[in-house]
């Protein structure tokens, strides 16, 4: 048997799959496509997440328009955190060109042109379907390490929450906060050292100042009511298909601390209202975060510490989480270890450190007696990557270089026309459109503090208008004491009787 044929047998026998699969592509020897050797991904694995890295230009964002369009075909929904602004084309049909034909002559592997039920939501002042939450979903120990405080601070915002929570006060947005926080130093010092302890005027200064830069990142559009409902990324349209839902992140890359802070939230509020699935057939929900060095860069210690915990635990619930960086080492090990799916498209060495990258990166694949791995990462061509899964059994594949499919939408973005036109017929749009803002811990202690100050200037109103009744008696009493003092004198009274004794004379 020739090493062709044992390399196809290796990979046919590697990806076997009982249950529905996705097939990615074809798999490549000696940079030749293989049309009998399709590298498959089981769906029953794909709650186990993953990782697509590669160097800019490679095919990154194809191999996720590739995933999602299957997804979206098998009736999973799936929530694509869009930071470049490219990947919005896939609402429409592709166009078959010859280079794609060719490609799939290649592998073996039908093509067809077809578009996908889309939602377009931001998180910012772009158009869309508004994604918020409030302060209190949140709960003290998350907003504290999206705040990146010490333990000290931590406990401080856990007392805002006690102290809101005990005078049933919301916490909607930033705006609420940052009231308590002022209240609680300044008119509402003595009330929360009475009940709850003293506090520190320079710890609510930090924090205030911690929530200031969460602010001045978009955090004010982010932090507010009506609240996201996640049932709303578990949609299908009228064929079955699952809607890919894309947030458009565009505007938000020089504000790390938002993209923090909105992904954190929704993982942990998907977690939190998911059910159990144990071991599921196929994953409820697909996620895919891109540029996700993003996150882990600006992260504090006890934040990449939540991500890393809900990443373990959110696979029970059904979802999986794929994170698309151009360099692997962009993910801490923590989270890189519990990927089970990864495809490294092309990466590029200009310099020593690159070297030692693809070195380290090439180390975190199984060993193949059919490549070099650190070879073949350098010499990959565009929609080309190396490839390895979980089987059904949660082993993982054989690494097989892939000549990856081409999406059947378009490879390009909408037009402004075409995403007005979306926006239009969609019902999430309409839903999520009206700004709330009810009665809340900025309202309410406004009105306190107005009472407070009321009755104030009214205790001080009637001690002014005591202390003039005061005057004037004492001024009174005064003139009275006089005349009675003049009128009592003994001059006074010889004076009276020698004129009434002239009087009687006459």
């Amino acid at each position: 048997m020739s090493k062709k044929e044992d390399f196809i047998n290796f990979i046919n026998n590697g990806y076997i799959s009982k249950g529905e699969s996705i097939i990615l592509g074809g798999a490549l020897l000696d940079g030749e496509a293989l049309p009998d050797a399709h590298v498959k991904v089981p769906l029953k694995t794909l709650n186990r997440h993953g990782l697509i890295a590669g160097a800019t230009g490679t095919g990154k964002t194809k191999t996720i328009q590739v995933l999602s369009e299957q997804l979206s075909s098998l009736g999973i929904p799936v929530l694509m955190m869009d930071i470049k602004g490219d990947f919005s084309g896939i609402a429409k049909s592709g166009e078959e060109l010859p280079f794609i034909t060719e490609r799939h002559a290649k592998i073996n592997i039908p093509y067809s042109t077809c578009g996908f039920p889309v939602e377009l939501m931001t998180i910012s002042e772009q158009n869309g379907v508004r994604l918020r939450a409030t302060v209190s979903e949140f709960g003290p120990v998350l907003f504290s390490r999206i705040l990146g405080l010490n333990d000290t601070q931590a406990g401080v915002v856990s007392v805002i929450f006690k102290y809101c929570d005990d005078n049933k006060m919301a916490l909607l947005d930033l705006k609420d906060i940052k009231k308590v926080l002022n209240y609680i130093t300044e008119e509402g010092k003595d009330e929360i050292e009475e009940s709850y302890g003293k506090i520190s005027t320079s710890t609510t200064g930090t924090i205030l100042r911690k929530v200031i830069e969460l602010e001045q990142q978009g955090g004010d559009l982010f932090f507010g009511e009506m609240s996201f409902d996640i049932d709303d990324l578990m949609r299908f349209d009228e064929n079955g298909k699952g809607y890919i839902n894309i947030i458009r992140l565009t505007d938000i890359q020089d504000k790390p601390k938002l993209f923090s802070t909105f992904m954190l939230s929704l993982l942990a509020e998907i977690y939190q209202q998911m059910p159990e699935k144990g071991d599921a057939d196929q994953p409820e929900l697909v996620i895919f975060i891109d540029e996700a060095h993003l996150i882990f860069n600006e992260a504090s210690k006890a934040l990449l510490e939540q991500i890393e915990t809900i990443i373990k635990l959110i696979r029970s619930k059904g979802v999986g989480v794929f994170f698309v960086t151009q360099n692997p080492m962009d993910v801490p090990s923590g989270v890189l270890s519990q990927l089970g799916l990864k495809i490294q498209h092309a990466l590029r060495a200009f310099t020593a450190n690159d070297r030692q990258a693809i070195k380290q990166t090439a180390d975190n694949y199984p060993i193949s007696e059919y490549y070099k791995t650190d070879v073949v990462l350098t010499s990959l061509g565009i929609g080309e990557a190396l490839v390895t899964a979980l089987n059904e059994k949660g082993i993982p594949t054989p690494l097989a270089a892939t000549m990856m499919r081409a999406p059947m939408s378009r490879m390009d973005i909408l037009t402004d026309n075409e995403i007005d036109e979306i926006n239009a017929k969609s019902k999430l749009v309409k839903k999520y459109s009206e700004l709330m803002d009810r009665d809340s811990a900025y309202e309410m202690l406004n009105k306190k503090i107005e009472t407070v100050e009321k009755a104030a200037a009214e205790q001080q109103q009637q001690e002014t208008e005591e202390k003039e009744d005061k005057k004037t008696s004492d001024t009174t009493g005064a003139i009275t004491k006089s005349v009675v003092k003049v009128l009592t004198s003994a001059t006074f009274i010889r004076g009276a009787f020698g004129i009434l004794s002239k009087m009687f004379k006459k």
